[in-house]
């Protein structure tokens, strides 16, 4: 019997790095609601209460940044005064030039990974499904009691007996909270609002360790606890380190930048080779190169979990599934306002999400 440990985590909304992703995809947002054809990468770094918003656009449409900065400080829960810098060029044309050929092409090189597993309902691993609930339940509650404040950080720690998750044998909760609020009365909120109503029953035991604000006191958070900036969770973002992690991060880049709607189709791809019952365990990893509309690897990997080979799975893959830029963004229809959605709990496991959805495979 082989047993072995693995965690994962998940961050709120006010988290510093999250505030400065969910601004990226929020001004992403709003130039493809304008222009659907914008080539976006506009990041933020955010400090105290100063927000720097850059990066480069080629877009139609009038933005607001320092506007969209603030009312999404505003939505998360922060009321401070902040002051924005702006600093966004235009896209440089030779990247340009590459990317709009005769035929749509890739915005950068990189390589990107899919992934999906049957150890849980939206084929994801089941620690970072935990942490997203968590994350999320927690979210929910301090929205609704002012004693919790919008900062926070989930972990789920799964033992696994060859490779089936068996346990989850520790639950990690750290949370801004008010100065009123005693750690002992803070412990109880958060295990009877936050982690009894979400944590998958079936695997808790009497051994089960609940880690709840184990540092103490966490009153200063946010930009005025740490520093953020946009593409520093990318882990949080996928599949909470089950499998690897390609260059670059997702918010902010529009579906012609690969590291993005790539990443998307391969996890579209793993879902659907799983889902279809090909195997039981799928990663895919593609490789893309500036300028080129398809990419120029593509490799799978079942873990074993298949009657059919590798290279067999490949063939089904190839039959079924079109790795094109322009296709990618058309079959998943990628031109729409919706990143804003992804930002939080991961891009992935959302059954709402085009690249969630699930088709017939021959």
């Amino acid at each position: 019997m082989m047993k072995y440990y693995f965690t994962s985590e998940s961050v709120t909304s006010g988290h510093p790095d999250k505030i400065c992703d969910w601004i990226a995809d929020h001004i992403l947002d709003e130039a493809i609601r304008q222009d659907p054809f914008s080539k976006m990468a506009v990041e933020a770094t955010i400090k105290d209460n100063f927000i720097l918003v850059y990066g480069e656009a080629n877009t139609k449409a009038t933005i607001d940044y320092a506007k969209i900065a603030k009312d999404v400080l505003k939505e998360i829960g922060y009321e401070e005064d902040y002051e924005v810098l702006v600093k966004v060029n235009k896209q440089s044309q030779e990247i340009s030039n590459a990317v709009d050929g005769s035929e749509l092409s890739a915005g950068d090189q990189g390589i990107m990974f899919g992934y999906a597993s049957d150890e849980s309902k939206g084929y994801m691993p089941v620690a970072i499904d935990m942490a997203h609930m968590l994350a999320k339940r927690l979210e929910e509650v301090r929205r609704e009691n002012n004693l919790l404040k919008p900062d926070g950080k989930t972990q789920v720690t799964v033992e696994y007996e060859n490779d089936v998750p068996k346990r989850i044998d520790t639950i990690v909760i750290s949370t801004q909270h008010a100065k009123e609020i005693t750690q002992e009365e803070l412990k109880q909120l958060i295990l009877t609002e936050v982690i009894k109503p979400v944590v998958r029953q079936d695997l808790i035991d009497e051994n089960t360790k609940y880690l709840i604000n184990p540092s103490g006191s966490f009153v200063l958070g946010g930009s005025f606890g740490d520093s953020g900036t946009t593409g520093r969770k990318i882990v949080v973002d996928t599949y909470g380190g089950s499998a690897p992690i390609g260059g670059g991060c997702f918010s902010s880049k529009d579906p012609t930048k690969v590291d993005r709607s790539a990443a998307y189709y391969a996890r579209y791809v793993c879902k659907n080779m799983v889902a279809n019952g090909f195997c039981k365990k799928c990663q895919i990893e593609l490789s893309y190169a500036i300028g080129c509309p398809n990419p120029i690897s593509i490799n799978i990997d079942a873990f074993g979990t298949s009657t059919y080979s590798n290279e067999e799975l490949l063939a089904i893959v190839n039959r079924n599934f079109n790795f094109s830029v322009s296709n990618i963004i058309q079959e998943l229809d990628l031109r729409k306002p919706i990143y804003s959605q992804t930002t939080n709990y991961g891009h992935f496991g959302k059954p709402y999400l085009p690249w969630e959805q699930i088709k017939p495979i021959k």
